[in-house]
C-alpha cells in the first residue's frame, strides 16, 4: 500500500528516483519498504524518470536559460540514466537554444560595455556563459562575434 505522504510529495511535483528514495529513507522507512514504495509508485504512473527528465530540461532551459552541459550534470547527478538525458536533451529546440544563448551573450556584453579592457570584457563574457552551461565551442564564437 502505497504511503499517503509519498504520494502528495510526488503528485506535487514531478520527483526523480533518487529524490523519492531520500525522501522515503527520510520518513524512516527500511530498505525493504523504500524499494516496494518505490516500485508501486512507478506501476502506478507516478513517478517517472524519463518524464522527469523531460520536464527538467525544459524547465531549466526556459526558465533559467541553462545550457546543455549544465543540465546533463545536474541530470547526472539526479541519477538520471543516459537514455532519459538523451531524450531529455531532444525536447530543447536548436533554434531556440541558439537564440537563448545570442540573448544572453547579448545582454551580457552590453553589462560589460564600462569594463576597459576588450581581453576583460571577453574573459567574462566567456567565462559567465561556460557557467550558465553552454558549450565552449558556441560561447567562443559569439565571444568573438560581440567583442
Amino acid at each position: 500500500m502505497l504511503e499517503a505522504s509519498i504520494l502528495h510529495y510526488c503528485k506535487y511535483q514531478e520527483r526523480c528516483h533518487m529524490e523519492v528514495r531520500n525522501k522515503l529513507y527520510e520518513l524512516g522507512f527500511t530498505t525493504p519498504d523504500v524499494e516496494r514504495q518505490i516500485s508501486l509508485l512507478i506501476e502506478n504512473g507516478v513517478l517517472n524518470e524519463e518524464r522527469f527528465a523531460v520536464l527538467f530540461a525544459g524547465g531549466k532551459f526556459r526558465i533559467k536559460h541553462w545550457g546543455r552541459v549544465k543540465i546533463k550534470q545536474e541530470l547526472k547527478l539526479r541519477k538520471i540514466s543516459d537514455y532519459c538525458i538523451k531524450k531529455a536533451m531532444k525536447e530543447i529546440d536548436d533554434e531556440q537554444y541558439i537564440q537563448t544563448l545570442e540573448r544572453l551573450a547579448t545582454k551580457k556584453a552590453e553589462e560589460l560595455k564600462k569594463d576597459r579592457s576588450s581581453l576583460a570584457r571577453k574573459g567574462k563574457l566567456y567565462r559567465y556563459l561556460l557557467q550558465k552551461g553552454y558549450e565552449q565551442d558556441l560561447v567562443l564564437g559569439f565571444v568573438k562575434d560581440l567583442l
